[in-house]
């Protein structure tokens, strides 16, 4: 690996831990405000009736799973948010996100699916993650992706 190349993974990897931690503040205080529907099927429920409101779809799986049927689901929300405009972020990490988002119930049930609502509110760090999935769609990525560090 030239020097080059080395500088320019370096900068990849420090982008992509910034945007990481990015979006982990932007998921926590989105469930703080309300503004997370966690869920495939609750998901789909809110794009079939306000896709409107949902400003950023975050599909979350660990590459060595093979569930069919969560892939087709992946592959049906992604064609709906495309169509809708709707931002989509697929990201690894699921220990990490469990652990982000675990509520007073004893933990999130389906977290393979997230959807941050409410386009008015002052979501923090949306601004960050958004900037970085155009900037990957640039990069002729069709859905972003993004794997969250253990800290």
């Amino acid at each position: 690996m030239s020097p080059d190349e080395s500088l320019a993974s370096s900068v990849t990897d420090k982008r992509m831990q910034s945007v990481g931690v990015a979006l982990e503040e932007l998921l926590v205080t989105a469930q703080k405000q309300e503004c997370l529907t966690i869920g495939i099927y609750e998901s789909a429920q809110l794009l079939n009736t306000d896709p409107d409101s949902v400003v950023l779809c975050v599909l979350a799986a660990d590459g060595a799973e093979d569930d069919v049927a969560l892939q087709i689901h992946f592959t049906l929300l992604q064609s709906f948010c495309c169509d809708s405009g709707i931002t989509i972020l697929r990201v690894a990490g699921m220990p990490r996100l469990r652990r982000l988002l675990a509520n007073v119930d004893g933990g999130c049930k389906d977290i393979h699916c997230m959807l941050v609502t409410n386009p008015e509110a002052n979501h923090c760090r949306l601004q960050e993650v958004g900037v970085y999935c155009q900037e990957s769609l640039r990069v002729d990525q069709w859905v972003p992706e993004l794997v969250l560090e253990e800290r």
